[in-house]
C-alpha cells in the first residue's frame, strides 16, 4: 500500500481520531492508523470502533492499519489524534513515513508535561522539514455528536494562511463548519486550558452548587486562560471565539465530556488514582494542569482555578475545601491581567 494509498490519514483511533477519520472518508479515501495490530483487526473486524465510538460505522473508505509506513501516500493531509502523553513518541515513530509536503494536523488538547511545549511545538520539534505546515484544530467538538452528523463548528489555527485554508477545505463541510485564525499560541492554549476549568465544573454540578457558581467558576476560568494566553503572546480575542467560550461552553455542561466526568467524580468522593483507568478515554486536563501552573509560575500569571484543581489532583486536598477557597476569593478587578 505504501506509496499507492489515500492520500490523508488520520493518526490515532480513540473517539475523536476516529470521528475524523468518518468525517473525511465521506470526500474520499482516508488512512487510520491504530495503535496496534490488536487495535486495527477489532476495527476492520467489527466495522466500528464500539470501544470509544460506538454505534457509528466506518465505512469501506476508512483503510484501518497499523503499519506506520502506510502513511507515505497521505501527501495531502495527517491528523494526529493521540493523548498529549505520548505524542511526541508516536510522532517520532512516524516520522520517517510523514511525506514531506503533508499538512500536519494537531488536535490534540494538551500540553506537554516537562518541556511545557504546545503540541504544535512537539510535531514541528520532531518533524522539522514540516514546521512550516503544521496547524491545530479545536473548538466545541465533542466527538459522538459530530459523528453521528449533528452540527459543530471548530478554528483551524496556523500562521499561514494557505495551510489552515487546506485543512478548512478538506475536513470542513455542511455539518462541520470550519473557521480560521492565525493565533496558534492562543488557540492551542485555549483547547488545553479549557480543560481544567470542565473539571471544577463537573465538581460544582456533583455538589450542587448551582448555575450561578458554575457560570461564575466558568467565567473566571475563560479570565485565567486569557491572562495565561495575554503573557505568552497570545490574541486575548482568540479566548473569546470557539476554542474559548465556544469549548468552555460545551466541556463545562457536557456529560460527554471527560474532564467533566472527572470533576463529577471527584465530587463524589474518589481519587484520581482510582479515576483514571475507568473513563472512556483521556481527560486531558489531569496532565494539563501541572504545565498550566508550571507556566503560569514561569510567567508570573494568577491561576486559582489551576491550583485548586492541581491541589485536588495531586495534593490530597478536598473538593468542597477547594470551591469553597475559589468562592471566597477576596473581591479584585474583573479585567485584571487582561489588557
Amino acid at each position: 500500500m505504501a506509496g499507492r494509498g489515500p492520500r490523508r490519514a488520520v493518526v490515532g483511533a480513540g473517539a475523536w481520531g476516529t470521528t475524523l477519520a468518518v468525517l473525511l472518508s465521506r470526500t474520499g479515501p482516508v488512512t487510520l492508523l491504530a495503535r496496534d495490530e490488536e487495535q486495527a483487526d477489532r476495527l476492520r473486524a467489527d466495522g466500528r470502533n464500539e470501544r470509544r465510538l460506538p454505534g457509528v460505522t466506518l465505512g469501506p473508505d476508512v483503510a484501518i492499519t497499523a503499519h506506520p509506513g502506510d502513511l507515505t501516500a497521505a501527501r495531502d493531509l495527517v491528523v494526529l489524534a493521540v493523548p498529549s502523553a505520548v505524542l511526541r513518541s508516536r510522532v517520532r515513530a512516524i516520522a520517517a513515513s510523514l511525506p514531506g509536503d503533508a499538512v500536519l494536523l494537531s488536535v490534540v488538547k494538551g500540553l506537554e508535561g516537562g518541556t511545557l511545549l504546545r503540541m504544535s511545538q512537539v510535531i514541528a520539534a520532531e518533524v522539522p522539514a514540516n514546521a512550516d505546515r503544521v496547524a491545530a484544530l479545536s473548538g466545541p467538538n465533542l466527538a459522538p455528536e459530530i459523528a453521528r452528523g449533528l452540527p459543530a463548528a471548530a478554528v483551524v489555527a496556523a500562521s499561514d494562511d494557505a495551510v489552515s485554508g487546506r485543512v478548512a477545505e478538506m475536513l470542513g463541510g455542511r455539518t462541520f463548519r470550519l473557521y480560521r485564525n492565525r493565533d496558534l499560541v492562543g488557540v492551542e492554549l485555549a483547547g488545553a486550558l479549557k480543560n481544567i476549568v470542565a473539571i471544577v465544573a463537573g465538581a460544582v454540578d456533583e455538589l450542587g452548587a448551582g448555575d450561578n457558581a458554575k457560570a461564575a467558576i466558568t467565567t473566571r476560568g475563560l479570565a485565567e486562560m486569557t491572562r495565561l494566553g495575554v503573557a505568552m503572546g497570545a490574541d486575548p480575542l482568540t479566548f473569546a471565539g470557539l476554542a474559548g467560550i465556544g469549548d468552555i461552553m460545551a466541556t463545562c455542561s457536557s456529560a460527554l465530556s471527560r474532564n467533566h466526568r472527572l470533576g463529577v467524580e471527584l465530587a463524589a468522593g474518589r481519587r484520581w488514582s482510582d479515576i483514571e483507568g475507568a473513563l472512556p478515554g483521556v481527560a486531558e486536563g489531569a496532565s494539563t494542569v501541572r504545565a498550566a501552573v508550571s507556566l503560569a509560575e514561569r510567567h508570573g500569571v494568577e491561576m486559582p482555578i489551576a491550583r485548586e484543581v492541581h491541589a485536588v489532583l495531586y495534593e490530597g486536598k478536598d473538593v468542597r475545601s477547594s470551591v469553597a477557597d475559589l468562592l471566597d476569593r477576596a473581591s479584585r478587578d474583573e479585567l485584571a491581567g487582561l489588557a
